[in-house]
């Protein structure tokens, strides 16, 4: 949900030389530093313990609705009914559909660990021959996962120290923490920042050597505690690596066909360069993980002609498992607003923001700039208000907003912020300006976000399961973060580069994926052009360039629309808040578009 760091250089084949390889070091653990190697923890944390079957009857005592041993009164309506958990364990809210045969709502899950958000997903219930409504509810898991790489070190007076690194699938906090070294003495362990980084050799978690259980134990505050680390062998398969260990010559397999409405072809089907795909994936595959800063490539889809035709995923990474999207999903806000429009709702972006989200009138005294924001300017980044992501001063700055338990209510929050210019003079990356178009559709429309989003995207789209987060408020938040199915959220390129219809049903209007998709402010940085919560990117092309659009999220999530080709290119990755590299678009302009045939 911050501002996408867009890196712009990197080659793949200059960390080979750089490669540390933990077999080598594995085999080395009975020499004189014995911890030198790979190490792996991974914990299940708390929140998805309540899943499985939800059944809600009618008793003789009242509505009841059971799940994992737990039950709870339901508060039933003519068209609505809603329950929720005691001990804040989970709740859901969902409405009446086919004559009461089926009711459709979503649940909402405890906050995860690893994010610390509440989530909502989507949950179908239909009534069996024992007049019980039964639905399957499949919270998104919250798993936390770390690899400790000890090298062999020096051995000092008093201890031994050994450069190491950790990585960490979910949140990248091996980069975050910046460890660069393990020190021990006897079986008391410590893992220290760099001393010439950002922590200035902070002590990051302290811990114990077993030596009986070849076991290292590390607690980390606010990760789910304590992390028991065991060595991985020499010659075992990991998720540390692309393909595990070893990895075979890459073979191209044509996507599997899915019940999610994705076509699918061959790479010569669409003429796509089998030669150019074999050789990206296996840049990919051979790549080392020398560092906390190497590559962390989660999968790569490409379809062309309307056909998904390359489908790879990495690191344990597969098309069944949500991925995290950051600020990527603004561009979901947006197609969101769009989707409203064409349905009929009672917005457009000549909306105002102040009347919308005052019950239809301005405030007494309102700033007249305010007075003149629109929905407009909101998308493309140019509201006005004092709010500046790359700026961690500015007022508006995301974490200020929406991390302050004094003031839980981000709309709020956003709204008295003051206006420092008119709006759509200048562009600044606002989260909360993005997340303030969904509190405005709301509003208008007095319908929940999460029934707008299955209503009008979801269902055309053929999107089955997703996970929104939400706000303090219990509102989901707009700003980012929704995790998708890696197959679901590239259809957000193909439903825009198409003109707004996706396997011949229309979802937006001709005319709102065209503005969305094209240049419409400046943005003054590296990606110089911004349409509707989307960027507009340039790259060169057989002596000449060409435009694409793209949904871009921090940490290597890519949606990107290339027009002229007729293609739709979706990279997911885990190398969060890291901007020391440009591998994302590397992929892109070096061998996905080379890989396009005349």
């Amino acid at each position: 949900m911050l501002l996408p760091r867009i890196r712009l250089a990197v080659v793949f084949a200059l960390l080979a030389a750089a490669l540390f390889s933990a077999n080598g070091a594995t085999a080395a653990s009975g020499a004189k530093h014995g911890l030198a190697g790979l190490w792996r923890a991974h914990h299940l944390l708390n929140g998805p313990e309540i899943r499985g079957t939800l059944a809600i009857q009618r008793t003789a005592q009242g509505w009841r609705a059971q799940i994992a041993g737990k039950s709870a009164p339901v508060s039933v309506g003519d068209t609505s009914l809603s329950f929720k958990l005691p001990g804040d364990d989970g709740s859901f809210a969902g409405r009446w559909e086919a004559n009461r045969e089926q009711i459709f709502g979503h649940w909402t899950q405890p906050p995860t660990v690893d994010s610390g958000q509440r989530y909502v997903s989507p949950l179908t219930l239909t009534r069996d021959a024992n007049g019980i409504w039964r639905g399957e509810v499949d919270p998104l898991d919250d798993h936390m996962t770390f690899y400790l790489v000890v090298k062999p070190g020096q051995a000092g007076a008093d201890a031994d120290t050994s450069p190491a690194f950790l990585v960490n699938p979910e949140r990248n906090l091996g980069f975050v923490w910046d460890v660069d070294r393990l020190e021990r003495d006897g079986d008391s362990l410590k893992l220290l920042a760099s001393q010439a980084g950002r922590r200035k050799g902070a002590v990051m978690a302290e811990g114990i050597y077993r030596e009986q259980s070849d076991v290292l134990s590390f607690f980390f505050e606010d990760r789910g505690g304590t992390y028991d680390f065991a060595r991985v062998p020499a010659n075992e398969v990991t998720d540390f690596y692309p393909r595990g260990r070893p990895a075979a010559p890459y073979v191209y397999t044509k996507p599997l066909r899915n019940d999610d409405g994705w076509p699918v072809a061959s790479l010569d089907d669409v003429g796509l360069s089998r030669t150019r795909i074999a050789a990206l994936m296996t840049s990919v595959i051979d790549a080392p993980i020398v560092s906390a800063h190497s590559p962390q490539l989660h999968g790569i889809l490409i379809a062309r002609h309307g056909k998904l035709v390359l489908e790879e995923y990495f690191h344990g990474e597969n098309r069944d498992k949500p991925h995290e999207t950051r600020s990527a999903a603004k561009s979901l806000t947006a197609t969101l607003f769009g989707a409203a429009m064409q349905a009929g709702l009672p917005v457009s972006t000549s909306t105002h923001v102040y009347s919308a989200m005052n019950g239809g009138t301005f405030p007494a005294g309102l700033d007249p700039l305010k007075r003149s924001l629109t929905v407009a300017s909101l998308l493309t980044m140019s509201s006005g208000l004092d709010c500046d992501d790359s700026d961690p001063s500015s007022t508006g700055y995301e974490d200020k907003m929406t991390q302050d338990p004094e003031r839980p209510d981000v709309y709020q929050n956003t709204l008295a912020l003051n206006m420092i210019r008119p709006p759509g003079t200048k562009w600044a990356y606002c989260t909360v300006g993005a997340n303030m178009v969904g509190g405005v559709l709301t509003r208008a429309t007095h319908q929940t976000l999460q029934v707008l989003f299955h209503d009008l995207l979801a269902k055309p789209l053929q999107i089955n399961r997703y996970y929104m987060p939400l706000q303090p408020t219990g509102e989901p938040y707009m700003g980012g973060g929704v995790r998708l199915l890696p197959r679901d959220f590239m259809k957000l390129g193909q439903l825009i580069m198409d003109g707004g219809t996706w396997n011949g049903r229309r979802i937006l209007s001709s005319d709102f994926s065209a503005r969305a998709s094209s240049p419409l402010v400046k943005t003054g940085g590296r990606i110089p052009l911004y349409g509707y919560l989307l960027w507009i990117v340039d790259f060169p092309y057989n002596a000449g360039t060409v435009r694409t659009f793209a949904a871009l999220g921090n940490g290597g999530q890519i949606v990107m629309a290339i027009p002229k080709l007729d293609m739709v290119v979706a990279l997911y990755a885990g190398s969060y808040n890291d901007d020391s590299d440009s591998w994302e678009m590397k992929i892109i302009s070096q061998y996905v578009l080379p890989s396009a045939m005349r």
